[in-house]
């Protein structure tokens, strides 16, 4: 990972807020073959070593950003085994996530990055073409980032000179004297999550942006989903169509999407039956960009114990019944433990029985766990606790019930006072016989 400072956007007397940087990512270039054709056209895939170089990028000053190492290029006569240089320019459109990238390494997180050709169009008849690639960048944090890049063409005096221009040895499309791809970002689109957790009836915004150059403008925007199988449309707005055709409970701003390039997504009472792939899928006339979040929605389980207290009675054998109810997804995990005051620990039974799973209108599980306390095996006084783990739980969810120890109850006392009196009958009326 390389950057290079480019100095201040302001004047050089005061510290700007901003500095430009360079930034450069390792890559895998994947193509149809050497020539760069679509892979769509049929031939097999390639992968070749590439560097991203984001050039010029606007990046907020931290003060750490005067020991960035400088990015050299690695050598100025490439060959077709020498790693692809995509030089990139964001002058037209801005790079986003721009700081996320550039302190992925010192953050601990690992940036994915793949180029591949986007598509490719015969420009004139001399050598050089009109190129288009795009760029996908994936950070381990959950930003993802698709960049279009617009490629070398016979737009300039230099590329119009049909010996004059210097072939790449591998794209063979026309590269700079350093021997780098010079590119320009024409169309770019990001999202902040490629997963999300979001709790049964609550709100939910599914992320995702573009910015295009002057030249381009949108076309479309669509969502849709995908779950076991089936796919949805969601959302779609057609530029200059009658309006936003939407499903109920979804809503994307109009107003940011053709101000800012806010393409959002808002989901309302989120239930289970939402749960899914979701696409975000922006268009130009000539280019698309899309954007995959997975959804997942969790509901926390209701815990309950019964009886909440428990009577010592011998001879007898008393159920305690554990119910879990109102969670998804399906997962959950059940345990109970004893713990008398002689224990320094609680220990772990494993004698409980669990019910089948069940399933209710609003998508959710319950289950039922049993534990049989016998008499003739129990302690008491004695605590014995349910635990319950699940996804939708920051930690487990203990409830407990108490075994109170035996204590004599008012038959017993009844019936050895009646005994104690036979006796001191009988012992009264030897006494009274003998004098």
């Amino acid at each position: 990972f390389f950057s290079l400072p480019k100095g201040p956007v302001e004047g050089p007397t005061a510290a700007p807020p901003f500095r430009r940087v360079d930034i450069a990512l390792g890559c895998s270039y994947v193509g149809a073959d050497v020539r760069g054709w679509l892979r769509t056209s049929g031939a097999s895939s390639s992968e070749h070593p590439a560097t991203l170089v984001l050039r010029g990028v606007s990046v907020r000053d931290d003060g750490n950003l005067d020991d960035i190492t400088e990015y050299k290029v690695p050598q100025e006569n490439p060959d077709s085994s020498s790693p692809i240089v995509f030089e990139v320019s964001a002058e037209l459109v801005s790079i986003p996530h721009a700081e996320s990238l550039l302190h992925a390494d010192c953050e601990g997180e690992e940036v994915t990055c793949e180029i591949s050709p986007y598509s490719s169009q015969w420009a004139g008849k001399g050598p050089c073409r009109t190129s288009w690639f795009v760029a996908n960048l994936q950070i381990s944090s959950g930003i993802s980032i698709v960049l279009v890049l617009r490629g070398p063409h016979c737009g300039s005096q230099e590329e119009k000179e049909e010996h004059g221009a210097t072939l790449h040895p591998k794209l063979r499309i026309p590269m700079s004297k350093e021997g780098t791809l010079l590119t320009t970002v024409e169309f770019q689109s990001s999202s902040r999550n490629t997963s999300l957790r979001t709790h049964l009836g609550g709100s939910v915004t599914l992320d995702c942006r573009f910015a295009l150059a002057p030249s381009s403008s949108l076309s479309s925007l669509e969502w849709k989903r995908q779950h076991q199988g089936s796919g949805r449309s969601l959302f779609r707005y057609q530029v200059g169509g009658t309006g936003p055709e939407a499903q109920p409970k979804v809503h994307v701003d109009v107003a940011e999407l053709l101000g800012s390039g806010d393409a959002s997504l808002s989901l309302e009472g989120v239930s289970v039956g939402d749960e899914g792939t979701y696409i975000c899928l922006v268009s130009t006339p000539l280019h698309q960009a899309q954007h995959i979040i997975h959804l997942h929605v969790v509901a926390p389980p209701r815990v309950r114990v019964i009886p909440a207290v428990v009577s010592f009675e011998r001879d007898v054998t008393t159920t305690l019944t554990c119910s879990i109810a109102g969670y998804y997804p399906l997962d959950v995990s059940v345990s109970w433990t004893q713990k008398t005051p002689e224990d320094d620990t609680e220990i772990s039974l494993s004698n409980a029985r669990f019910s089948s799973h069940r399933q209710s209108r609003d998508g959710t599980y319950s289950i039922t766990s049993y534990l049989s306390i016998s008499s003739a095996t129990a302690r008491a006084p004695a605590t014995y606790s349910c635990h319950v783990s699940h996804v939708a739980l920051a930690e487990p969810i203990s409830v407990s019930t108490h075994l109170k120890a035996p204590e004599q109850t008012g038959s017993e006392g009844l019936v050895g006072g009646f005994i104690a009196t036979v006796i001191f009958i009988v012992v009264l009326f030897s006494v009274l016989r003998r004098r």
